[in-house]
């Protein structure tokens, strides 16, 4: 369940969501349409199950309780707790969660067959970031833009939250040493201003911002990169 295409639109959208600096989450309901519900100051507690009065309503999904688990705001974090209300369990990162656990960004938690992903944006995002400012196109080199579409490459025909290509494969495919294609890739993390990310997060906003800056498009990725 929930294994469709991540397609473009969808990452402009989780995108724009962060953009407005506050927490969300993302899922998929049972036609594999993205949801995103965002996690504001003005509720400290949001209901996650299959019962219409959730908060966080998961349809289609028989493994979902119809009251499943709960996301609760404890100074200034959010944390999820199952605390036995749910058949199946609730789990974060593939641990079964007992009591409650502090979620970070891009935790993913489970619920029935259900993925659902945790979004907190950076306080550096935040500050760098203007809410209603036009996505500019950076000026890339067409060597450049091999590397941006090999990283991208495992989003077309993949499920959601598919992860950008590794340096080995992406060297691989345009048949490149790796340390060419780290060279390539610290450009481009200067020229889409995201020098200032945690490594563990700039390839994945990276990949984000091509696709949002219609940089790479979902047609790009059905064509033979190499050289």
């Amino acid at each position: 369940m929930n294994r469709v295409a991540d397609k473009p639109a969808d990452l402009k959208e989780r995108l724009d969501a962060e953009r407005r600096g506050l927490p969300f989450v993302v899922f998929r309901d049972s036609a594999g349409t993205q949801r995103i519900v965002t996690l504001d100051s003005s509720r400290d507690e949001l209901t996650v199950g299959r019962a219409e009065e959730c908060d966080i309503r998961i349809e289609g999904d028989a493994e979902v309780s119809r009251l499943h688990a709960l996301l609760t705001r404890r100074g200034g974090s959010w944390t999820v707790a199952d605390a036995g209300l749910s058949r199946n369990g609730t789990f974060l990162n593939g641990e079964r969660v007992r009591g409650h656990r502090v979620l970070r960004g891009r935790d993913v938690l489970r619920a029935g067959l259900t993925e659902i992903r945790f979004f907190d944006p950076t306080p550096e995002r935040t500050r760098t970031v203007t809410t209603h400012a036009p996505l500019a196109t950076p000026a890339i080199s067409p060597a450049q833009r091999k590397v941006l579409v090999a990283l991208c490459a495992p989003y077309k025909g993949h499920s959601a939250f598919a992860t950008p290509a590794s340096n080995e494969d992406i060297a691989a495919q345009l048949v490149l040493s790796v340390d060419a294609v780290k060279s390539h890739l610290r450009a481009l993390f200067i020229k889409f201003g995201l020098e200032g990310l945690p490594r563990t997060q700039k390839r994945i906003r990276l990949a984000e911002e091509a696709f949002a800056r219609g940089v790479v498009r979902d047609s790009d990725l059905d064509e033979d990169r190499r050289p």
